[in-house]
Order: structure tokens, then sequence, then C-alpha cells
């Protein structure tokens, strides 16, 4: 009888040290070390959040085995975040994966980040199950760094036809939320704050982009300046109307993320839709997904909470399928700040 696959997973590709075991295809632990760092700069400093892996990584690993009740000597492989991401973080985790490889003397397998929110559809933690996209899907794939359309032909067959020309819509729920005083990560922010706000209150212009593309930064300028000239004509503007602003803003990146998808079911007949990334928790997105849904007839999947931001188990997840093909990495491979999904 032959040994169970047995999959350690590590993601380290911005400011979250994640680690996770997968075995015969089940996630039996998922751990996560958060920095709390970086609220204090408004945003992500990568030399920090360097700093902060190579002290949480081998916690991390350490708890994770503890907790799926595994032990280093039954991995069959380790699957590691190679890119794309912030380098530093990334060298911290691709240089523990392949040393801890070389010494178990088992394979290496890197994992585009990409890939892997789209992958963490296909995730069953042990005990449970759940259902999944039919091949060939469309994945709307959403994050502080990414804003992409990826047509999905099979779990590790996948073809980019829409991306972000500048910002990612991450970034502009940030920035907006930045803009009117709220903390990082702004983005959840402003969908709890939105909830009692008029989504219509404020109009703010929808960006252009050619085919199934995306531009965020002139909406960006154009919030920005919008709060400068109210708060210019009332000072208490943003104070006394921060659900309407928040509900607004929201609404409007949700609206131009939604309509170029809608456009590419349409173009590529294709109905099995799904959405992943950290921005795929926001609550109006997921809201505006289920009523197009209906009217549009489309088969509509959405990982747990969990699984949206960055986490391990998608990387363990992607791993797995790697594995059983024999996508092996060697050695020699090396951190890649841009990776791309051809690579």
């Amino acid at each position: 009888m032959s040994n169970p696959v047995v999959i350690l997973g590590i993601e380290s590709s911005c400011d979250d040290t994640g680690a996770s075991v997968l075995k015969e295809g089940k996630i039996h632990a998922n751990i996560i070390a958060n920095q709390d760092v970086h609220k204090d700069y408004g945003g992500v400093v990568p030399e920090l959040a360097s700093r902060a892996h190579q002290q949480n990584i081998v916690p991390v690993v350490h708890e994770a085995l503890k907790s799926a009740g595994v032990d280093k000597s039954e991995l069959s492989a380790i699957a590691f975040t190679r890119g794309p991401g912030l380098l530093g973080s990334l060298l911290v985790g691709t240089s523990f994966a392949k040393s801890m490889a070389l010494a178990l003397d088992i394979p290496l397998l890197e994992i585009n980040h990409m890939h892997a929110h789209i992958i963490a559809h296909f995730i069953e933690s042990e005990g449970e199950q759940s259902s999944k996209p039919q091949f060939p899907f469309l994945c709307l794939t959403v994050s502080g760094g990414h804003t992409e359309i990826v047509l999905v032909e099979t779990h590790l067959k996948m073809k980019l036809i829409g991306t972000t020309n500048d910002d990612a819509a991450g970034e502009a729920f940030d920035k907006a939320a930045k803009t009117i005083g709220l903390d990082y990560p702004g983005g959840p922010l402003i969908d709890k704050l939105a909830k009692d706000g008029n989504p219509l209150a404020y109009k703010f212009p929808h960006p252009k982009a050619p085919g199934y593309g995306y531009s965020f930064s002139g909406l960006k300028t154009a919030f920005l300046y919008f709060i400068r000239d109210q708060i210019a004509r009332d000072s208490n503007f943003v104070q006394d109307n921060k659900a309407d602003i928040c509900a607004s803003i929201q609404h409007t990146i949700v609206v131009v993320l939604l309509k170029k998808l809608v456009q590419a079911s349409k173009d590529l007949g294709i109905s099995e839709i799904a959405i992943s990334g950290g921005v795929a928790a926001n609550s109006k997105l997921r809201e505006e997904l289920m009523l197009l849904k209906k009217s549009e007839d489309w088969s509509v999947y959405i990982p747990k909470f969990e699984f949206c931001t960055d986490n391990a188990a998608m990387i363990a997840m992607a791993g797995y399928y790697k594995f059983i093909n024999g996508s092996f990495a060697s050695q020699a491979t090396s951190a890649s700040a841009r990776y791309s999904y051809g690579d």
C-alpha cells in the first residue's frame, strides 16, 4: 500500500506568514500569523514584512504540523509561493522551503500565488465537502495588488484574459479609506461602514479600459479631488457623511468589476463563474454577484472567507495538483516578484 500524499504549503507573498498541511487532498491544518506593525504606516512596509516572516515562519510551520498530527518525516513534498509578491517576503518562504525539502530529501512545488487563489475553490477540509466550479470557468481574482479575469480550463491550465492597466481594485479601496482617515487595511472598514450608507449618494466616474482590462488610478484621483473639494466647503463633510461616502465608492468599484465579468461571460459563452482573492470577501461584491447569478443564469462559486485572503491552504492545494501531475521544481528555483501564468 502506497504512502498517502502529504504536502506542506508555505505562503509568504506579502505580510501574512502561512503554513498548511494537506493529506490525501484534504486540508488538516491552516495556520496564519498576521503582521500588525503595518497599520502605523498606512500600508505594508516591505522591509518590516520580510523581518516578520523570518520571525514567524518556524513557529507557524511547527504549529501547522502539530495541529495536523503530522511528523515532518511523513511529508511527500513542500509547496511554496514563488511569486508574485514582495521579493523580500517571498525570499523568506522560498529559502525555508528549499532548505527543508533538501534536508528531508523530498520534492519542491513552486506555486503561482494568483493561480493558488483560484485553486482555493477546490479546497476541502477534513470531514467537509463543497461544490466546485466545473471546467471551463471564469474567475475574477481581486486583491490589494491584482485585479484579473482568468479563463480556467483545468487545475493547471489557466489563461489571463483581463487585468488592470495600473492600480488594483484592492488598492483603490485602501487608498480611498486612507483619504477619509480610515486605518489600514481600509477595504474591510469601507465595507463595514457602507452597510449604513446610500450607494447612490455620490457619483464617481467609471474608468474605461480596453477589452476585459481594468483601470483604477483615475478613480482614485477623482475620489481624492472630490473629498478635497467637499472639505473645502464643509470641514465636517467626511465625518457627517462617512457611511454614504463608503457606500458610494464601494458601489462604483463593484459595478466596474462586474461589468467586465458579465461581458466576458457573454462573449465566451461561459456561465460557470467564480471569484477569489482578498476583495472576494467584500459583502457588496458578493451581494451583487448573487443578483447576477439570477439575472445571468450563472453558477456562482465563492470560497470560504478564510480562503479568500492570503493563506497557505491554497498553496498546499495547488501543490497537490502539481504533485499528482509530476510538476516539480528544482533547488535552483528562486523567488520572483513578477510571476505570470505562463511561467
